[in-house]
């Protein structure tokens, strides 16, 4: 994929963390080689920025024209499923695949549904992959729920909670026998390494392999995020359910991100997140609020999180708005007077850094992949739209005739 040099002139650059006039991409094996002076020969000319990620999204797995009975978002088997991975039920025949390309969202986070309290991996997937195949770009952890959502679903299979003191007091009592089991296990090995000593290497290799299978592949799951080895997405709305995610930090060295975050409205929460290195992936914006969680919620909110400190990138939660919207999305930022070019690198930049996959996309810098879109016109302007979309180095997207 991308073997083939390609030029690019950017009238106007983007880059996820500014912006600048005049300069001359090179594109080489799938990477941005280099960035230098404008060039007046091009293969594409135009205003330039990287592509655009989504860092929350269900896509592929509530699908276009197929009816809701279809949803693959939600396992009903039990509360915690931490094990059930996106990937397995995504089709990617989906068609808001290709109308998400069409508009520059060439990667998306998929994540399980929040019915259930830990409801499953996230992955991180080109939208622009034909299947499962060459989808996979990098597991991104976990998924959990807090608020209205676990407690909502009764009716499901397993204990399921009530209200949300009965979901907290699940979801303590599940991580405590996790953390419970492997001590015991734990301590079990040290002891029988202590008996052994040093005169059987063999041995000690058994009892090394004892102490690894004496919890269950979703007990190991749940340990290894409890100590921070794995991140988690966890669904939350109002102030009061983003405090207990603070508590859940302060007990356990997570590494966490509070997803939506729609009905909070006061600086403080978001500030409170921020000291305790709680990124916010906020939206989706301009989706009917259909459920009590979310009766305080405004587009009006964006300036609380613009005045904090919170680092925030900017979902659709697909299909709740569809994916080739999240660039609309930033029109609430830029009424708030954020400027254009940090607009862009929420969805860019920040998203990237939301997703573990800042280390390959979302600026435009020699060595990262060549995700890049070229537009007609600035990607802010309503009527903008791709003249090229290039996914790592191939043009998947060439709408230079619409434009002759």
């Amino acid at each position: 994929m991308g073997k083939n040099k390609l030029t690019i002139r950017a009238e106007l650059l983007y880059d996820g963390l500014g912006c600048s006039k005049d300069n001359t991409i090179i594109v080489r094996d799938g990477k941005v080689d280099e960035i230098g002076a404008s060039k007046t020969t091009a293969d594409y000319t135009g205003i330039v920025t990287p592509a655009f990620i989504d860092p929350h999204s269900h896509i592929g797995m509530e699908r276009q024209a197929e009816p809701l009975a279809e949803s693959e978002v939600d396992e009903k088997q039990a509360p915690f499923c931490p094990t059930v991975c996106p990937l397995d039920s995504i089709y990617f025949d989906d068609r808001a695949f290709a109308e998400a390309v069409d508009f520059g969202v060439l990667y998306s986070c998929v994540v399980p549904g929040s019915g259930n309290i830990m409801g499953g991996r996230a992955v991180v997937i080109r939208n622009f992959a034909r299947n499962r195949k060459a989808a996979m770009v990098r597991d991104a952890g976990f998924k959990l729920a807090l608020g209205y959502n676990p407690r909502s679903v009764t009716g499901w299979k397993g204990g399921r909670p009530h209200t949300r003191m009965g979901a907290a007091a699940m979801l303590r009592a599940y991580f405590s026998e996790v953390m419970a089991t492997e001590e015991k296990a734990r301590i079990q090995r040290d002891r029988d390494l202590y008996t052994l000593g040093k005169e059987s290497p063999a041995q000690a290799t058994l009892i090394r392999r004892a102490y690894e299978l004496s919890l269950t592949e979703e007990q190991w799951a749940v340990y290894r995020f409890l100590q921070g080895e794995k991140p988690a997405k966890v669904h939350v709305h109002k102030a009061d359910d983003a405090l207990f995610l603070a508590d859940l930090k302060r007990t356990y060295p997570l590494r966490v991100s509070a997803e939506h975050c729609c009905d909070i409205f006061e600086t403080e929460i978001f500030n409170e997140l921020a000291d305790l290195n709680i990124p916010v992936a906020y939206g989706p914006l301009g989706a009917l609020d259909y459920k009590t969680e979310l009766k305080n919620a405004s587009y009006r909110h964006v300036k609380a999180l613009m005045d904090s400190r919170a680092r925030f990138g900017l979902m659709t939660d697909h299909p709740v708005i569809m994916a080739n919207h999240l660039r609309l999305s930033l029109t609430y930022f830029l009424i708030q007077g954020m400027p254009p070019a940090e607009a862009i690198g929420l969805i860019t930049r920040e998203n990237a850094r939301l997703c573990g996959i800042d280390d390959t996309l979302g600026t435009v810098a020699p060595g990262k992949l060549a995700s890049l879109i070229v537009w007609n016109k600035d990607p802010l302007h309503l009527g903008a739209h791709p003249l090229a979309v290039i996914a790592e180095g191939e043009v998947i997207r060439d709408n230079r005739r619409r434009e002759a």
